[in-house]
């Protein structure tokens, strides 16, 4: 595993960390938390030092079972990355968890509120970043989302401030960089071999200021895995039902063609493993999060780190 500083100001991470909103047991089809704790494990095992999660993912629970995880093994340089604005905790008619439908709250109070459940829940007296959970832009608009990042600083609830970009938003928000540069300490953004934009504008902001950079959805929801196919189809819990619609992946399956050079190139890795590789070799990128729910998953996924960048060249233009 290779490690690297997450931007200027960021504290140091392992290149392939954990993407954990699978394994919160929503979303993501059937889950079990034995099986999620193995994962989990087997992270650290690999080397991995960078979790990420959100107080939504499964209402707490991927929080919970970090928790867990911390207990047992101990917090040692694991950096935990979470999330909030995703109000599951005040939006409409409750459901049999005691949850409305999800909305998006950005007012410094609630976002205070949100990083102390947080906490409590991770069983932590500071969190290493706190993430604005991909807001749309008129939240961010505003001071109060801001001014709460500043004061949980100030207060040492926070260590780092991020920011998650909105997918496909990655051109639009980028001007929020050069706005807040002095609070942001790493942003999150939808990155992979088929969705490139945010090379565009926003990683040369980045790294004009020193901000690190998470990359999310790396495997474009598995699709870069290989094993999905034209009429694969997803459970109505799975959040790919929508995300990998038949129209959408026919697209993706069409544009993953050109990619096949690419992947003969390094015929004893696997598509994961160049996929990653590709999200890592960008000099923007600090650490990659792919989800994963099993140990095998976890092993395949960091044995990436350590191949080293892909040369440009190599690179087929979509």
């Amino acid at each position: 595993m290779q490690y690297t500083k997450l931007g200027k100001r960021g504290p140091k991470v392992s290149t392939i960390g954990f993407g954990a909103w699978a394994i919160g047991g929503m979303n993501w089809g059937k889950t079990d938390d034995e099986t999620s704790l193995k994962a989990l494990h087997a992270a650290l095992d690999q080397g991995v030092t960078f979790i990420d999660t959100a107080d939504v993912y499964g209402f707490g629970h991927s929080e919970e079972l970090i928790a867990r995880l911390i207990k047992e093994r101990g917090k040692g340089e694991v950096i935990i990355a979470t999330k909030a604005g995703n109000d599951f905790y005040n939006a409409g008619a409750e459901d049999d968890e005691g949850y409305g439908a999800i909305k998006q709250t950005y007012s410094k109070e609630y976002l205070i509120s949100a990083a102390e459940k947080s906490l409590q829940r991770l069983g932590l007296e500071t969190l290493d970043i706190l993430q604005l959970h991909s807001p749309d832009l008129d939240k961010l608009e505003q001071d109060e989302p801001w001014l709460a990042l500043e004061q949980l600083k100030k207060e040492g609830k926070i260590q780092h401030a991020g920011l998650s970009i909105q997918s496909f938003k990655e051109t639009e928000q980028a001007f929020l960089l050069d706005a807040h540069a002095d609070i942001l300490d790493c942003i999150q953004v939808r990155y992979n071999l088929l969705e490139r934009q945010a090379e565009e504008v926003l990683f040369p902001k980045a790294m004009q200021y020193g901000i690190g950079v998470i990359v999310r959805i790396p495997l474009l929801f598995g699709l870069l895995t290989g094993k999905f196919k034209a009429g694969s189809t997803f459970a109505e819990d799975d959040h790919r039902q929508m995300n990998l619609s038949p129209e959408k992946l026919a697209g993706y399956l069409t544009a993953l063609k050109k990619l096949q050079p690419l992947f003969d190139h390094y015929p004893q890795q696997s598509m994961a493993q160049v996929s990653l590789r590709f999200c890592i070799s960008h000099p923007a990128c600090h650490t990659v999060i792919p989800g994963a729910k099993t140990e095998a998953q976890v092993i395949d996924n960091c044995t990436a780190s350590d191949f080293g960048p892909i040369p440009e060249t190599l690179i087929p233009s979509l």
